[in-house]
């Protein structure tokens, strides 16, 4: 009987995801409906050709304003709830995890809709703040897959690589596990490189390409980290 009452309590929290994604989506998408609307109205004397030109043009715009106030929207909601995370463990059934799923829910409206269009631009950084990440300045963001904004610091000149992915969280027997993730300065972050939960990378270090970065690995200053298999010539140091 308690894994009906589970089950069912996770598909309500599902459904009510959903909601806030569809209003927020909505809300995002009105700007720009409304330009088309009023971009087809105008046009009423133009000739076919060139009236479904200009409401093509203002559909390809009004997607980009959408995705521009996407992002204040989930900046803003994130703000105004206080929806932070901290180092802590959560059991899967608590207020706590509950509030880690919205907020990755609200990042993935962003992370899957218009994230591509953001990267390595300032525009990265912004939604990165926006959602609570501590960025010093000029980091370079090319990446979609970092979760746990939030409990992720960035010092000042960083550099995160293509597909790199970067997480604040992971599941152990039946709770989850939330701890911070610290990137000093100068350092560069590689394609398609893993870091963990817990990591701390000491600035001008250089983790490779593909390299996997354990939960809780120290990475020394200016060190170039290939992996936990790596010789000590990484000057690596693992907890």
């Amino acid at each position: 009987m308690k894994w009906i009452l589970v089950t069912i309590g996770q598909v309500v929290f599902a459904l009510f995801l959903y909601a806030v994604g569809t209003a927020i989506l909505a809300l995002a998408i009105f700007p720009g409906a409304m330009a088309c609307y009023l971009t087809w109205q105008q046009t009423a004397t133009y000739a076919i050709w060139a009236r479904v030109l200009m409401f093509c043009l203002a559909l390809v715009a009004a997607y980009f304003l959408h995705g521009l106030v996407l992002i204040v929207l989930v900046g803003a909601l994130r703000v105004l709830c206080r929806l932070n995370l901290k180092e802590a463990e959560y059991p899967i059934a608590s207020l706590g995890a509950a509030k880690w799923f919205l907020i990755n829910a609200l990042q993935t409206l962003v992370s899957i809709t218009f994230m591509d269009f953001i990267l390595l631009t300032p525009l990265a950084s912004l939604f990165y703040r926006l959602m609570g990440a501590k960025l010093g300045r000029n980091v370079q963001i090319n990446s979609k897959f970092c979760a746990d904004i939030s409990l992720l610091e960035i010092g000042d000149g960083s550099v995160i690589g293509g597909h790199a992915t970067v997480i604040g969280h992971s599941f152990e027997r039946d709770k989850l596990i939330l701890k911070k993730v610290r990137i000093g300065r100068h350092v560069v972050v590689g394609l398609n490189a893993v870091i963990l939960p817990g990591t701390e990378i000491g600035d001008g270090a250089m983790i490779a390409a593909g390299a996997v970065v354990p939960k809780n690995t120290r990475i020394a200053p200016k060190a170039v980290y290939f992996g936990p298999q790596a010789d000590s010539s990484s000057k690596a140091n693992w907890v």
